[in-house]
């Protein structure tokens, strides 16, 4: 028994090992070598996803899943904004239309599924190349602010597991995830928030700044996390699949990055990279006295 566990351990640390060096590497790089990652793991998120739906008796198109990240991932990657509303437009008429004339099953829980595995599978990761492509207000590019918040929700996993693991007595969500605790929260925004602002000092953001970006990945890392538990436990699975040896599947990986994305983009891009109307409110809301 001792070695089986030690044989997963280790499994599950080569894996991490290689798929983090991978997605550094990506992530550095930019470019092409970003939108090749996001497409691998959005290609299999999605499958784990509508599998994850099947379980439960829904049937979303993959297929409408991946036209619409397809074209998303090219609206994206060539700062094509102004084509976001006409492509989730065209794509959800496209769901219904799947239900009503190709699905297997005519109910309005398939289109549901479908629309929500194109949110939650392909537009919020794809926030990911916003996210790196910021630049402005004397920064290069948001390199500094991908690799922020990758470093917190990292420790937000590892402050949760240890902390909870000794300390935790009081559950957070007993419905959804009965092992997590409210202490194994608390512990995991702290080590985020430490975390935070040793890399904040590094790229050059106040402490304020980086107790907030913490704080936000922290709390939407571990909201995230139990928005997949949700799936699984209603859907009754355990994991997401079985693609990544000792950790399950690219949804178990990435869940606690679907929400803290779009949020940790749309926070530095108007309060750090675009902050020129705070400051314009302020002398707003001071004229008013």
């Amino acid at each position: 028994m001792i070695n089986l566990g030690l044989n997963k351990n280790a499994t599950r640390m080569l894996t991490g090992f290689i798929l983090g060096t991978i997605v550094l590497l990506c992530i550095v790089a930019g470019g092409y070598e970003l939108l090749g990652l996001l497409a691998v793991v959005l290609a299999f998120a999605s499958k784990e996803y509508v599998k994850i739906l099947n379980h439960k008796g829904f049937y979303p198109s993959l297929k409408v899943i991946y036209f619409t990240e397809a074209i998303l991932a090219m609206v994206v990657y060539f700062h094509r904004l102004d084509l976001v509303a006409v492509t989730l437009t065209i794509c959800a008429m496209c769901s219904f239309m799947w239900v009503l004339f190709v699905g297997r099953q005519p109910y309005i829980a398939n289109v549901a599924t479908t629309l929500l595995g194109m949110v939650y599978c392909g537009w919020f990761p794809l926030h990911l190349i916003f996210l790196r492509n910021l630049s402005g207000n004397g920064f290069d590019s948001g390199l500094g602010f991908v690799v922020l918040m990758l470093i917190s929700i990292i420790c937000t996993d590892v402050g949760c597991y240890y902390v909870g693991t000794k300390y935790g007595k009081t559950k957070l969500a007993p419905t959804v995830s009965p092992n997590k605790t409210v202490e194994g929260a608390l512990g995991g925004a702290f080590c985020s928030v430490i975390s935070a602002e040793i890399i904040g000092l590094y790229i050059g953001i106040g402490w304020f700044m980086a107790l907030i970006a913490g704080l936000l990945c922290t709390t939407f890392a571990q909201i995230g996390d139990l928005c997949e538990s949700l799936l699984k436990r209603d859907a009754g699975v355990k994991d997401s699949g079985d693609t990544l040896p000792g950790h399950g599947g690219f949804l178990d990986r990435t869940d606690s990055f679907a929400l803290t994305i779009p949020v940790m983009y749309y926070f530095c891009k108007f309060f750090i990279f675009q902050n020129e109307w705070i400051g314009q409110f302020a002398g707003y809301i001071k004229g008013l006295f």
